[in-house]
């Protein structure tokens, strides 16, 4: 018998198994934003450092941060093979809004052959199947094809604020030959994806201050400057009306995607029309010359979050608002540095403030892309897994979104990451009713089995970044 074979015999036996064993870990509340849930946060370390135990792995602790505990475990004896690090955090959003969900969020309930609970697909779920799919293959083989390290956060849902100095603090007990985290998701139902690549991430708050008060606008208007008219003029020079971004120096070091990463999107067949339909837009925005993909995975961007000042209540008020502001974030590809970015921001804020006005700048969240060639056999290597189980080829993406914790991975320990993901935009984290649709689940749980099997085919300098 071969090892899927056997790998799916015992997953169909252990099945209901499994799933009570998980909804156990979706019903504690490890909010970590959460003060008051702080105690839940020890409670969700506790249970999956025994659940490591008990599929036989070994040298399982709960690494104390300055926040919330790092559960780390590990297995070495596959002699000569690969030594992969699993990374993934147990740590959930919070539920509000609470009149929303259909039911509690921490009373896992399976409708539909869908799961529904906080956490169920981010990131308990998918954290769950990897210590699932080894327990199957110590059951079914007596071993591990190679050797494994386990890193699982609590803080990976505040942006992991502790874990980069753990990371650092450990480079020894956490080396390895190549990351893999299923904090992702697939193209669609049915459509399994690898993710290589991420945008990065720098955030800045503008605040534009003008006169000491706010003014009437019979007395002072057309006199003194207008605090939201110098936002506005300052906001517009940003972009051009085609989405070109107009810092000086913000294109410079960007990272252009190669022709065959751009055919690779092309034969996506990505649906723009379809897309425009579900948004109810009339048209999609961006830089002239890209295809929406390649303007939401391989470009970088810079938004406006938010705005604030003035007068929004019923009615009007005839001011000149003193003060005014925005929230900007830029989404960064490979090889753009936030500090590097923030700085160009500054230096073009400088340069087109209005008038009459002073203008502070408040650095927020910031993270650095990141990118593992997709030609990478580890990359392949698990599209190989995905085909066999799915019965479909694998995609080869880019996320636009942005896992500071994974350029950090990159950066302090220099290895290939694989994001191998098995949830679907449609599931809801973050939001109220989060969902894991259950055959990815099933299915996931052998892909992940198969791709150890997959990885031991190559020795430690084969998968070397």
């Amino acid at each position: 018998m071969s090892h899927l074979n056997e790998l799916n015999s015992y997953f169909e036996t252990k099945r209901e198994e499994h799933l009570d064993e998980l909804k156990q870990f979706l019903r504690i509340p490890s909010v970590s934003s959460l003060s008051e849930h702080k105690e839940d946060m020890r409670t969700a370390a506790e249970w999956l450092s025994k659940s490591l135990q008990d599929v036989g792995l070994e040298n399982v602790s709960i690494d104390e941060t300055k926040g919330h505990p790092v559960v780390y475990a590990d297995w070495l004896h596959a002699e000569g093979k690969p030594t992969i690090l699993v990374y993934g955090h147990y740590d959930v959003q919070p539920v509000d809004p609470l009149n929303l969900w259909e039911t509690e969020p921490f009373d896992p309930t399976v409708r539909d052959n869908k799961l529904y609970a906080r956490g169920a697909s981010d990131d308990k779920g998918q954290v769950y199947m990897h210590v699932k799919a080894i327990e199957a293959l110590f059951k079914t083989n007596g071993t591990l094809p190679v050797n494994v390290k386990l890193c699982i956060e609590g803080e990976e849902e505040i942006g992991s604020p502790n874990l980069p100095e753990y990371v650092e603090a450990n480079k020894e007990k956490l080396s390895a030959d190549i990351i893999v985290i299923s904090d992702t998701g697939m193209q669609g139902p049915g459509k399994p994806a690898v993710c290589y690549g991420l945008r990065g991430l720098a955030g800045v708050q503008i605040e534009v201050k003008g006169p000491k008060g706010d003014l009437h606008s019979g007395l002072y208007g057309g006199g003194v400057q207008n605090s939201i008219h110098a936002l506005v003029e300052l906001l517009a020079s940003f972009r051009d009306q085609e989405g070109t971004i107009q810092v000086d120096g913000f294109y410079d070091n960007v990272r252009e995607a190669t022709a065959e990463e751009r055919a690779a999107y092309k034969e996506l067949d990505f649906d723009e029309e379809a897309l425009k339909k579900e948004l109810q837009v009339d048209e999609l925005f961006g830089e002239k010359g890209f295809t929406h993909l390649e303007r939401t995975w391989i470009r970088p961007t810079l938004e406006v979050n938010g705005v604030f000042g003035g007068f929004s209540g019923e009615g009007i008020k005839t001011v000149l608002p003193a003060e005014a502001g925005a929230k900007i974030t830029c989404r960064l590809v490979p090889d753009q540095d936030p500090d590097e970015i923030v700085a160009k921001l500054k230096a073009h804020i400088e340069k087109h403030k209005p008038v009459g006005v002073n203008v502070e700048v408040t650095e927020f969240d910031k993270g650095k892309p990141f990118i593992t060639p997709f030609d990478h056999p580890a990359i392949q290597a698990a599209g190989r897994s995905y085909e066999k189980v799915y019965q479909v080829p694998t995609s080869y993406v880019r996320g636009g979104g942005s896992i500071p914790i994974v350029a950090a991975f990159d950066e302090i320990l220099g290895l290939p990451v694989v994001l191998m993901g098995f949830g679907l935009a449609s599931e809801n984290f973050h939001a109220p009713n989060e969902h894991f649709h259950l055959e990815n689940f099933d299915q996931g749980l052998r892909v992940i089995g198969d791709y150890y099997y997959e990885l031991a085919k190559f020795n430690s300098s084969e998968l070397v970044k």
